[in-house]
This record gives structure tokens, C-alpha cells and sequence, in this order.
């Protein structure tokens, strides 16, 4: 078999079911438990209609080589990472494609600890392992012992906020048809919020589209509702919901920037002097934020393996990246998609400020362009290109990942896609939002000569 289509850098997806099915699942199964040897091993699923025969064909493999499944049925990627450390197994598979269409599903894997296997840790030597599919026999058959991780799960998450600090609220909550609304609704009785439920119930077949709040159209029934409904806040969440977006009280999308600012904060409140981890894309808020707070900021490339471990290495309380993953020390600091909206709702409720009043005045201090994304024929030649025309000037250079170049009022990240020919920029400044619309239309129009 022929893997290298659904082998990506941080997981393994494609179309069902030619690229993924029972017997390539088996195989990747028993590659992976050749590579890893785990003794017991946590299995979950999200809602997509492949996701059940894809599952069993999963536990199978890991049963012929010998290995326990502990089966923890449908659930979030956050599930499996949540039943891998708290159980204290050997390792963890996700079957999820996340955000991607319905043709599409995937597989997650962690090993002890819900330390990532990506394809700088393993993934690639499990790959090459499926593709040889010779595996060795083992003396005894696993066995699979199903088990409900949901409320040992709940009542860790709700362990991130103070509930008897918390005020009513109205929430918008918008699920994609994903996997959200069922963990939302473990969550509800225990919380003093009116929550408003958008595309609630589970369905593989995603009628509203697919569950990704990034897409800029997929954003407007989150915002329409929270207007309408004069809500203080609304959420919404990816398919497998290990992403969470906000929107202030106007329905106004808040850029995942400035949403770690305000997160790391309330962190900070807990821990004084505790570190905080953050991407390279836009820094100047964070980084001002944390130490204002007392705390110690720490940049590391973007990406969930680069960031786990970089937040084990520092002992890190929490992480943020512009893409909205998050990540908590106490949950092994793995991502969650449910422990970020529980703590801004505690941060609403300790100041009374509104979402907007909180993030407006960040903003103007620190204005963005936000993430660009350009298709580039050329990207190393792109890069040089604006290497050559903004480093001579600058008072920093750093290559922690892509190309950032700092300038007394302004600075920019540019870095390539680890997937596809694109090129990400995102631009800052210091308080000047038309510097830094000027800066953008600069570096893009260099760009864009090597499209």
C-alpha cells in the first residue's frame, strides 16, 4: 500500500475510501503498535458516518498485535488526549478528520502522556511500516473494554473556572454539526448561563457545511445570532472542537491574537510569574499583556508538537496560538477546545466588561492585519525578496519560524505552509493601524511578483 497521500506533517488524512478504509486503517493500526509496543491504548471517534467502521477496524489492529483497547466511543480529539494522561496509558488514536468535508476522516495518534506523534516524532516510521506491512506476531489477542471518560472530563474542565464566581450569561454557541454540542450539553447544568444552540446536533453529513469557523462565511450565523439574541458572547467550535472562536457582544469575530492575551491573564491571576507560551506569527500584545501581568512570555514555532513541547520544557501554565488552539499545562499540555470559553466567560464575569471593551483597547495598542495567505509559485524566492528589502533596517531578526523581522514601530512574520504552496503573513505595529496597512500592502505587493 501507498500511504504518502494521507500522511500529512501532524496526522494521518484522506477520502474514504480510497485513500482510507478498513484494511489501510488495520494496517496503520498494527504499524503504529509495532513502532510504539503500547500495552493499552485509548481509542475515540468524532461523528462522521465512516468514523464507527473505521474505529472498529482500528481496534482491531491494535488487538492483533497484542494490545488493550480502552474504548472511549464518541467523543472530541480532547478525549482521547483526557483518557491517555488521566488513565495512564501507553497511548491514544483519534479518528477524526477534524474540519474537513464529509468524504473525508483521519487518525490522531499520542503516546503516554498524550505526548504527539507527528511526522517529526514517529508518524513518517509508522508510515513506513503500514506501507511494508509486515508485522510481527504477537503471543496473545488484546482485548477492548469500553469505558466513559465524558465525566471524569467534565469535571476536570469545569475545575478551570471558580463557579460560584460566575454570572448569567447569554451564550451563543454555534457546533457545525460536529461533535461540540454533545460535550457542551454535559457542561450546561453545571454553569448559570442561557446558552443559544446553533447547528447543534451531531450530523456526519454537515448540512450547514463544514464545521470551521475560519472560513470568513462560516462565521455569519454565529454573529447574526449573537446580535439578534443580544448575547454577551458567542463561541464556535471546529468538527472535532480542539479549536474555539469567539465573538464579542456586536458579533464581531475576535482574532485568536488577542483572545490569548486575555486568557493567559486570568492564568496569571492564579500563578504569578508563571511562563506563557506563544507563536511567532504576532507577539507584541502577548508578550506586553504577560509581563504587564507578571508573567514571563516565551515564543516557540508554531504548530501543536512544537508547542507541547515547548510548554513541557518551560512548565508553561498555558499557550496560545493565532490559530486557536490552546493549551493547558494541567491537561497535559494538550489543546482543548472547551477549557478556553469556560475561562473567558470567567473573565467576563470578574471584570464586567464586555468582550469588545476588553479587546478594543488591545487593538488600538497593538493593531493586526490578521493572518494573509498568499499561493506562491516561488515561495523561497518571495522570501528572499522581502528578506533583502526589510532586514537591512530592522533591530531584530529571528528565524524561530519563517522570517520574522522586527522595526522600531512595526514587525511581520513570513512563513511557508508546512502542507501547501502558500506563504503566511501577518504584520503589527506599535499603535499605528495605518503604518501597519501600509507595511502589508508593501511586503504583499513583493509577494505577489512570484505568484
Amino acid at each position: 500500500m501507498d500511504f504518502s497521500s494521507c500522511f500529512k506533517a501532524y496526522d494521518v488524512r484522506g477520502r474514504v475510501p480510497e485513500e482510507l478504509n478498513p484494511e489501510s486503517v488495520h494496517r496503520i493500526a498494527r504499524a503504529y503498535a509495532q513502532w510504539l509496543m503500547p500495552k493499552r491504548v485509548a481509542v475515540g471517534r468524532d461523528i462522521r458516518h465512516s468514523s464507527v467502521e473505521l474505529q472498529q477496524a482500528l481496534m482491531r489492529g491494535l488487538n492483533d498485535s497484542g494490545v488493550d483497547v480502552v474504548d472511549i466511543g464518541l467523543c472530541g480529539t480532547e478525549g482521547v488526549y483526557f483518557a491517555t494522561f488521566s488513565l495512564k496509558l501507553d497511548g491514544g488514536v483519534m479518528v477524526t478528520a477534524s474540519h474537513n468535508p464529509p468524504e473525508y476522516n483521519g487518525l490522531k495518534f499520542v503516546r503516554e502522556d498524550s505526548r504527539p506523534i507527528s511526522g517529526d516524532t514517529g508518524l513518517q516510521d509508522i508510515r513506513v511500516l503500514a506501507e511494508a506491512g509486515i508485522f510481527e506476531p504477537s503471543p496473545r489477542r488484546g482485548n477492548v473494554v469500553p469505558f466513559d471518560i465524558m465525566p471524569s472530563w467534565r469535571d476536570h474542565v469545569l475545575g478551570y473556572v471558580e463557579l460560584e464566581r460566575l454570572k448569567p450569561l447569554t451564550i451563543v454557541a454555534t457546533a457545525g454539526n460536529g461533535g461540540a454540542g454533545l460535550a457542551l450539553d454535559m457542561l450546561e447544568d453545571a454553569l448559570p448561563f442561557r446558552f443559544i444552540k446553533i447547528h447543534h446536533e451531531p450530523d456526519g453529513d454537515f448540512p450547514n457545511g463544514v464545521p470551521n469557523p475560519m472560513i470568513e462565511e462560516n462565521r455569519e450565523v454565529t454573529a447574526r445570532n449573537v446580535r439578534l439574541a443580544k448575547a454577551d458572547l458567542g463561541i464556535a467550535w471546529d468538527g472535532d472542537y480542539d479549536r474555539c472562536f469567539f465573538f464579542d457582544e456586536d458579533g464581531r469575530f475576535i482574532d485568536g491574537y488577542y483572545v490569548i492575551g486575555l486568557l493567559a491573564t486570568s492564568f496569571l491571576e492564579r500563578e504569578p510569574g508563571a511562563k506563557i507560551v506563544h507563536d511567532p506569527k504576532l507577539t507584541w500584545n502577548i508578550q506586553n499583556i504577560v509581563r504587564e501581568a507578571g508573567g514571563r512570555p516565551v515564543q516557540c514555532r508554531s504548530g501543536h508538537t512544537f508547542m507541547k513541547d515547548c510548554m513541557r520544557k518551560a512548565d508553561a501554565v498555558y499557550g496560545g496560538e493565532t490559530s486557536s488552539h490552546h493549551y493547558f499545562r494541567d491537561f497535559a499540555c494538550c489543546d482543548s477546545g472547551m477549557i478556553p470559553w469556560l475561562v473567558m466567560t470567567q473573565v467576563l464575569c470578574r471584570t464586567g466588561k464586555p468582550l469588545s471593551m476588553l479587546v478594543n483597547e488591545r487593538m488600538k495598542m497593538f493593531p493586526s492585519s490578521g493572518e494573509i495567505n498568499r499561493t506562491i509559485r516561488d515561495v523561497r524566492g518571495a522570501v528572499e525578496a522581502v528578506r533583502q528589502r526589510f532586514v537591512p533596517d530592522s533591530v531584530r531578526v529571528e528565524h524561530v519560524d519563517g522570517l520574522s523581522v522586527e522595526h522600531p514601530r512595526w514587525r511581520f512574520n513570513l512563513r511557508s505552509s508546512n502542507t501547501e504552496p502558500l506563504l503566511r503573513l501577518n504584520v503589527e505595529s506599535r499603535g499605528d493601524r495605518a503604518l501597519m496597512q501600509d507595511m502589508t500592502a508593501e511586503i504583499l505587493s513583493i509577494v505577489d511578483q512570484y505568484a
